[in-house]
Formats: structure tokens, sequence, C-alpha cells
């Protein structure tokens, strides 16, 4: 069976979604699966894939506009047996719809099954969030005029998690797709630890020789929640240095893409101008390969309180490398990661991200050790790519039966990924 995914883009500064189809297609062709990506980039990423990736750039504009994607896909689209459109709003998702309809007036060919995968594009909070009033309003019009057209005709919708399922039927009517299915995602496993990968993460963050710390690591943005986390670490270190127990207070790493921008300097200059947070916090930047890993490996507990996550592939790698999460209930997976006892879970506010934090550094180090086994439990569990990678492969052979169509809510959920 040969399938496309069509994504906006597939630089790996823009968070985890171009993260989660270069892992799905990989893993697919493992199971024995033709896979290609299909991209609007300038240049082809991840270069070293297994999977052929075409970049069809460059973008042009906030649509991600571009002359080359719809040719090429009116030429290729009839090689694939199902085409994938992973995302929303955006050109890619127009051009795959238009392309199979005047295919199909022209009959050229036997169409692939269409599918779309949203990845939390469809969630209330982008409709509702403070600083989001134009864009809410911008995404009333596009849905009336382009993409309800996308959502209402492909043949299947495919979902990360039971809760991402639900959500997307709240904000935008009409809304009728014709089978919604739960498929999660899946991460690889981890490498296994190496003494480079602390050597290479350290070298990124050299003051924390020999300090444990804390762990951010996603995009620097105000969605993830960065502000709250900084405020909370900054006020359990105001009381920790009242009581005398500054020393015993991990230091707090916050990593990722964004830095340089207005929201991640106005972070940076908090910490420069605080006696308390200064040498204590730190920002190593946008951290991949072994400096990644050996950030999880040696992290006490991964932290994230973000306002929407859908997914949180960095909170499953950090499950995968044995490190409990302290995560808010904005995360889609918090259910089953809460269930499995690897996660203090607490809502996305300032007092509940303090007691993220307070309640990991009050816990004893005998219960903070079973959080850690559990957490390699947890991922094994349900989000290993294996189990993921099963449950797709039914989707795409059409025997999936945990299927079910907008009037009728799905079984009890159990998220494969």
């Amino acid at each position: 069976m040969k399938i496309l995914h069509v994504i906006s883009t597939m630089n790996p500064e823009t968070g985890g979604v171009c993260e989660a189809v270069r892992l799905l297609a990989e893993g697919l062709t493992d199971a024995g699966f033709y896979n290609e990506i299909a991209s609007v980039d300038h240049k082809v990423y991840h270069s070293d894939s297994i999977v052929t990736q075409h970049a069809l750039g460059p973008k042009r504009g906030p649509w991600y506009y571009s002359k080359q994607l719809m040719p090429w896909l009116l030429k290729n689209l009839t090689r694939f047996d199902v085409v994938v459109v992973h995302g929303l709003w955006l050109y890619h998702g127009y051009a795959v719809n238009k392309a199979l309809k005047q295919l199909d007036r022209n009959a050229e060919g036997i169409l692939p099954r269409f599918m779309v995968m949203p990845h939390g594009m469809l969630d209330p909070y982008f409709q509702q969030a403070k600083g989001r009033r134009i864009k809410a309003l911008r995404n009333i019009a596009y849905w009336a005029l382009v993409e309800k057209n996308i959502i209402n005709n492909a043949d299947e919708l495919l979902f990360t998690c039971e809760t991402e399922l639900l959500l997307a039927r709240k904000p935008f009517k009409p809304y009728y797709p014709k089978r919604e299915t739960v498929v999660g995602l899946g991460v690889q496993s981890p490498p296994a630890f190496t003494l480079s990968m602390a050597k290479a993460f350290l070298e990124t963050a050299p003051d924390l020789q020999l300090k444990p710390y804390w762990l951010f690591l996603s995009r620097i943005n105000e969605k993830k929640g960065c502000d709250l986390l900084l405020q909370a670490y900054k006020s359990l270190a105001e009381r920790a240095a009242a009581i005398g127990d500054i020393s015993h207070l991990p230091n707090l790493v916050i990593a990722g893409p964004g830095g340089e921008m207005a929201y991640g300097e106005q972070l940076q200059q908090m910490v420069r101008q605080s006696v308390i947070l200064n040498n204590r916090v730190h920002f190593p930047g946008m951290l991949i390969g072994d400096a990644k890993w050996g950030a999880f490996y040696d992290c006490e507990a991964f932290v994230l309180p973000s306002h929407q996550e859908n997914f949180g592939i960095a909170v499953v790698e950090a499950l995968a490398c044995g490190k409990p999460v302290l995560i808010s209930d904005q995360v889609n997976i918090w259910r089953e990661i809460k269930d499995s006892g690897a996660a203090i879970v607490e809502p996305d506010t300032a007092e509940g991200t303090f007691n993220l934090l307070y309640k990991w550094y009050k816990l004893s180090a005998q219960n903070k050790q079973l959080m850690s086994g559990a957490a390699n439990g947890c991922f094994e569990q349900y989000f290993s790519e294996y189990a993921n990678i099963e449950r797709f492969s039914r989707v795409m052979h059409g025997t999936d039966s945990s299927s079910t169509n907008k009037n009728k809510l799905t079984d009890q959920y159990a998220i494969i990924s």
C-alpha cells in the first residue's frame, strides 16, 4: 500500500506535528507500507530519513501557498492508495481537496482514500484564547469558505486521542465528518543512555555540572505556559530560601526554539534581573540529538504547564526515558499518564503550576522512584510506536472497527499510540 502524507512544513523548529509525521511515516515504512511526504518547504529536512520527501516550496505568505504543489498533486495523487493531510488552516489541505475534485471530474485514474489528521487544530482553545480574537474571526470565515469542505469531504478524520476527537466537534458548524477514528501517536524508544549524551547536553549548559534540574523542552511560547512556569519556580525558590532550603531546590532548564523572540527575551530578562533566578534558570536553546537525550535522561522530572497540548511528543519522550512528568490538565493525554502513576497534573493556572513544582519538590525519594518506574510502563502501554503502527495499519487497510460518525460517540477510549 502506498501512502502520501501532505503537510505544510517539515521544519523541526515549527513544533511537534512535523516530528509526528516523520515518525509515523518511518514507522509505517518499517511495517511494509510505502510512504512519501510532500510539503511546501524550500528544502528537504531530515535528509537522512528512509522516507522520500518532496520540498515543493518556497511557500509564500501566511497561507503557505506554493505554486508547485497543485501541479505535483495532479500528476502524482493517483500513484497512491491513501493521502493523509496533516494539519489544517493552510494551503496544502485546500490543494489536496481541490486536486482530488479535479481528478474525479476528469476521471483520471483511481483516486486515493482521503484522510485528514487535524493534530489538535480543531481544539476550541484557539477560538477562545486571549489575544486570538482576530485569528478566531478569521478562522470562522475560513471555515465557512474552505475548511468545512475539506473536513466534510474527507473519507476519514484521524485523531491522536479521544479528548481531541470530542473537542473537535465543538468550535465549528457545519461539522459532518464521514468517519472519526482515534489512531493515537507513537514515539520511538529512545537510544540507550551514554555518557556522550550527558556531555553533549552539558556543553549547552555548562553551569549545570553535577546539579539536579527540572526540564522544560518545547517551543518557548505563551501557549506552553512558560511564564507561569518561571513565576512558579521563582515563588518556590523564594519560599525555599526563606526556610534555608534553597540548596536542595533543583535548577530549571527551559530549552527549545523561540528564545530569541520577544516573549523568550522577556523571560530571559526576568531571569537576568532576579537575584534568586540568575544562575538557577538556564536557556540552552533548541536541543537535538545527543544533547536532547542527555537533557531528558539527566533531569529529575519533565514539566509542561501548557494551555493547550494535543499530544505532547516531548512529554512522551520524557516517559520513555523513565522520567515523571509534571503537566497541566490541558495536555490531552494527561488522564492516561496520571492513571499510570507517572504524572502530577494540575490546572494551567499560576496556582496550578506552582502546585506542580511544589508537590514534586516535597515528594519523598521513594515515591519519586516509584513514579520513575511507572513512567516506563506508561510509555510501553500507551505510547510506543509499535502499537500505534499496528492501529494505523488497520485504518489504512480499512479494517479498524473503532471508527464512528459524528452522531455516535466512540467506544470507551484506550489510546493506542
